[in-house]
């Protein structure tokens, strides 16, 4: 397969082959109907926890609300020693500070949602200038998000420009890229804007900010795996998938790991390459894993609050 060039990805005629929507919807809704048995399932609820961005977005965090919450991205359930720490923390860009202050010495990363999060609607110039500030403040990851005016406007060389410069101003930290799905209104969209945000550069493409419903879907998702697979055979470079916004039950998240394996294979199934973004999940896959453990469900009130 060739490689994409943003020329190609432009041009008139680059996605004629629109995506099948009730093929893509009827796909998704299989892997729901897998059967998980009792050691697979707590194998992955492990790896949930692991691939799990612990994130606070709301205007009332304060640093005790963020050392409280890295705090427990270290160690998500003190009974239980077995557990592996999440994937990251993901704050505002403010915050940064105090969350790499809180995760010293720990594999926990720090994400920081930056670019004018969640609406995008300033100039680039100061979008650019918040990436460089939380990067300078510690943040090993940046979570921006595209201009969805110039995309729906047909603009994508824009949208592509945008996303390099930020992925330039990233440096060091790696450059997961939110498309807002519920925005775009089709699959089709969908599928165009992975694959302008891997040839920008992005290391991750993620579904949304969780401030717009719908937000992360099993049809989308899977049409953005989809775009990673066809962009990892044509390039060589694999890129992950950040799900993120309407998850909430482990038995969600465990549907969303089997799609990531028949879809992409075993070498996503991975924090480098999948992770959920998640507010309310961890609680859910807590309380099941110390079912699993005990034989009894613990309320939800034995978990702090993320």
């Amino acid at each position: 397969m060739a490689r994409p060039t943003l020329a190609s990805l432009l041009a008139p005629g680059a996605f004629d082959r629109p995506v099948d929507q009730v093929g893509a919807d009827e796909r998704a809704a299989k892997f729901t109907k897998r059967s998980i048995k009792t050691s697979a399932k707590e194998q992955g609820l492990k790896m949930v926890v692991a691939m799990t961005d612990l994130t606070t977005l709301e205007g009332k965090d304060s640093e005790g609300k963020v050392r409280q919450m890295c705090a427990k991205a270290v160690r998500p359930d003190p009974n239980d020693t077995s557990l592996p720490s999440v994937a990251a923390v993901c704050v505002y860009p403010a915050l940064v500070r105090t969350a790499k202050h809180a995760l010293k010495g720990s594999t926990v990363k720090v994400a920081s949602v930056a670019t004018s999060f969640p609406s995008g609607q300033i100039p680039l110039n100061e979008r650019v200038k918040e990436v460089e500030r939380a990067v300078a403040d510690g943040a090993d990851e940046i979570d921006m998000v595209i201009n969805r005016r110039a995309f729906m406007q047909g603009d994508y060389e824009t949208v592509f420009d945008e996303i390099a410069a930020v992925k330039g101003a990233c440096g060091r930290a790696h450059l997961k890229t939110i498309l807002e799905t519920g925005e775009l209104e089709t699959y089709d969209n969908v599928r165009r804007a992975s694959h302008i945000a891997m040839e920008a550069g992005s290391d991750f493409i993620k579904t949304s900010t969780g401030k717009v419903q719908p937000a992360a879907t099993m049809p989308v998702t899977l049409v953005m795996l989809e775009a990673i697979r066809d962009h990892y055979l044509a390039t060589g470079r694999a890129a992950g998938l950040k799900a993120a916004g309407g998850i909430r039950t482990a038995k969600l998240a465990l549907h969303y790991l089997v799609m990531v394996k028949e879809t992409l294979g075993d070498d996503w199934l991975t924090p480098d390459l999948f992770r959920f973004g998640a507010s309310t999940l961890l609680n859910d896959v807590l309380m099941q894993l110390a079912k699993q453990r005990t034989g009894n469900y613990q309320s939800a009130d034995y978990f702090t609050l993320d």
